[in-house]
């Protein structure tokens, strides 16, 4: 199945609470980091901008009084606790400040607002607005316009970059130890001869109880972003150990009422025998054969069907 790559998507959950006034994108828009993607009432970002306009003024302020009161103890003009008070005071009313501009950074305040309240300037009518976290597509819109957000809980977009996916590829018990980090891989979508190319670069350490499955994580450059969440797909393996073993067709494998492969054998007096078959991994039209038969062994492979029917009657 196909995911996003986790590290370039992301859930861009509302940085402040209040209702969505306007949707600017949406899904598949491209957008770049920082893009505006949707303008919500805010009252805890006109509060923010306030806060933050309040600690420039009262730093500037302190700061000021604290410097006139060092050429005051220079004249023995007031005390020197007086004056390491106020550079204290200054101190702290800076660290104010600074910490309300961070405020205004995590609500993603843009920074030609920031500079007009740094340099004084009004303001106009201000609204929070909701920026990208990085470069790549809508996939999805979650959010309405008028739907009241609440700040840091309520999901809003997801934004991914499409170019790189993952695929999970289930592998069984007789593959898990021919599959390593770093193999090549080519992914089939079954549309026509659209096949992309992929690597191994992560195996899981658990079995998945359902499937009885092991999930190999291949990572795969999707041009034109044809690759979708959630497309199934099929992924050929190459593996890069070496093992000898027998290879029989696939046509020749049948299966029992128990859902058990097995393959006829002709017998030296001209009659068949089925005979169970563990299945290893499959090349091409191929499948490994694990200690079943020998060499030498002649199997049914064309009329399988055929043999098996007239044991039936």
């Amino acid at each position: 199945m196909v995911d996003f790559d986790n590290d370039q998507a992301t859930s861009v959950l509302a940085p402040f609470s209040g209702p969505v006034s306007r949707l600017l994108v949406s899904p598949g828009d491209k957008v770049r980091k920082g893009d505006p993607l949707a303008v919500v009432d805010s009252p805890d970002f006109a509060t923010a901008v306030s806060a933050y306009r309040k600690a420039i003024a009262t730093a500037r302020t302190n700061r000021r009084l604290a410097d006139l009161d060092k050429d005051l103890i220079e004249h023995q003009g007031i005390a020197q606790r007086e004056a390491a008070q106020a550079e204290t005071d200054a101190v702290n009313a800076e660290a104010d400040r600074d910490a309300a501009l961070k405020e205004l950074v995590s609500l993603q305040v843009s920074s030609q607002t920031i500079e007009a309240i740094q340099a004084d300037r009004p303001v106009p009518h201000l609204e929070g607005t909701i920026r990208s976290p990085l470069t790549g597509t809508i996939a999805e819109k979650l959010i309405t316009p008028g739907q009241l957000l609440q700040a840091g809980t309520t999901p809003c977009f997801t934004v991914a970059d499409l170019s790189r996916v993952w695929v999970m590829t289930q592998i069984f018990d007789a593959d898990v130890t021919s599959v390593s980090l770093g193999d090549s891989a080519e992914v089939q979508t079954g549309i026509g001869d659209h096949h992309l190319s992929g690597t191994v670069d992560n195996i899981s350490t658990l079995v998945d109880p359902d499937t009885r499955s092991v999930v190999a994580r291949v990572v795969v450059t999707n041009p034109g972003d044809f690759l979708k969440k959630q497309m199934y797909v099929h992924v050929l393996l190459q593996a890069r150990q070496e093992s000898t073993g027998l290879l029989i067709p696939v046509a020749a494998v049948l299966r029992d009422d128990e859902n058990l492969p097995y393959v006829y054998v002709a017998k030296p007096d001209g009659s068949y025998a089925r005979q169970h078959v563990t299945l290893g991994y499959r090349a091409g039209d191929r499948y490994d054969i694990a200690g079943d038969l020998k060499a030498g062994d002649q199997i049914v492979v064309d009329g399988a069907l055929f043999v098996q029917f007239i044991q039936i009657q």
